[in-house]
């Protein structure tokens, strides 16, 4: 992540020369947020360069950094390199803040992109891309853990000046054991979170695979699909865009009647409210904010083509997508990336589409059954 001197804070007291704990030395700011700050810091024991993220001495910031530790210690049984994960080195305590020390990381894919003035990514780098995020989202399934915030400023390059293109995912602030999962929490980011946490209906490891058909879009593409401003938003881009949610979904929603109306009478029971209702209800006013607009997922293979100059025509992909996949074949026709880009959108939605009884009782099936058709 690049360094920029424009962060800091003076309610945290940090500035360049600042010693963290017994001897980190702040060199410069990374990042901000809520939490805190992510700042660049010189090791002055052995001269190593890391990147420490202090977070703010509010109470409810110190539990979320102890569950963030919670996490970060179990992810400490795979390896972080092969498993495309951001190396943990600990934490410290700077007074009465909690300090964590993880690996120093080049940039993320969100200022990648940004730096190729949101066209999107060439085929021969977003592939590899997919594939380590994939296999990040594939191993955190394996140990039961939920990211709950995918989205490109949250996995990072590891070093641009590579050949190819090596990245992990970073931030586990709100990542959660799929058995501590509490439906209804707000979790995530508007615009990449899937309809199981903007419903509030119980989820598990398949909400990262939605979100990472959210990413592949926006790596190929340079923009996001559905970046509204409000649930109501994203959720009527999605409807308009993948159809109608399952009725098994909305029926185990606690918050489904925020935009949905219930009519036992109709063939399909619940109906979405139109932007009038909404916006009588709640005061907001809907908004379209798409740069990309699409009526299904066929028009996202056309604008992939186009996108990507392919010649001939693309197998069309239906609903009923057969789990074999590409991925990993010495050559991936441009025909076949395309097809791999859609299914990262269509299998979570297949997932989605199908009750939980139907599926085997381990809460991580869901996921491993879409990740398996994408590695």
């Amino acid at each position: 992540m690049s360094a920029n001197p424009s962060f800091g804070s003076d309610e945290l007291g940090i500035s360049k020369g600042t010693i963290l704990g017994d001897h980190h030395m702040v060199e410069a700011f990374l990042g901000e947020g809520s939490f805190g700050v992510v700042t660049k810091c010189r090791d002055t024991k052995n001269n190593k360069t890391v990147a420490i993220k202090v977070n703010k001495s509010d109470p409810e910031i110190l539990l979320q950094a102890k569950l963030e530790i919670f996490i970060l210690e179990q992810l400490r049984r795979l390896d972080p390199d092969r498993c495309n994960i951001v190396e943990w080195n600990g934490y410290f305590l700077d007074g009465e803040r909690i300090c964590l020390n993880f690996e120093l990381l080049d940039q993320s894919l969100s200022d990648y992109i940004g730096d190729r003035n949101n066209q999107g990514l060439p085929m021969r780098e977003l592939r590899p891309i997919l594939n380590q995020l994939a296999n990040a989202l594939f191993h955190l399934g394996s140990v039961g853990i939920v990211h709950a915030d995918l989205k490109p400023v949250n996995i990072m390059v590891v070093n641009r000046s590579e050949s190819q293109v090596r990245v992990k995912l970073i931030d586990f602030g709100i990542a959660c054991n799929t058995s501590a999962v509490i439906p209804g929490d707000c979790v995530g980011t508007i615009g990449y979170c899937a309809p199981e946490i903007m419903l509030g209906t119980p989820y598990d490891e398949a909400i990262d695979m939605w979100s990472l058909g959210l990413v592949a879009v926006e790596l190929a593409t340079g923009v996001p699909l559905y970046p509204g401003e409000d649930d109501y938003d994203v959720l009527k881009f999605i409807i308009e865009t993948q159809g109608q949610l399952p009725d098994h979904l909305l029926e185990s929603g606690l918050y489904t009647d925020s935009y949905f109306i219930e009519d036992n009478h109709n063939e399909q029971r619940w109906t979405f409210k139109t932007q009038e209702q909404f916006q009588y209800e709640t005061d907001y006013r809907s908004k379209e904010t798409r740069s990309i607009k699409l009526k299904c997922l066929d028009d996202l293979e056309q604008l992939l083509k186009t996108q990507m100059r392919l010649e001939g025509l693309c197998q069309r992909v239906k609903r009923s997508l057969p789990l074999s996949s590409p991925w990993n074949r010495p050559e991936v026709p441009l025909e076949g990336a395309t097809v791999v880009i859609i299914r990262c959108v269509a299998i979570p939605w297949l997932l989605l589409s199908t009750r939980r009884s139907e599926l085997l009782p381990c809460h991580s099936r869901r996921v491993f059954l879409g990740l398996n058709s994408l590695c």
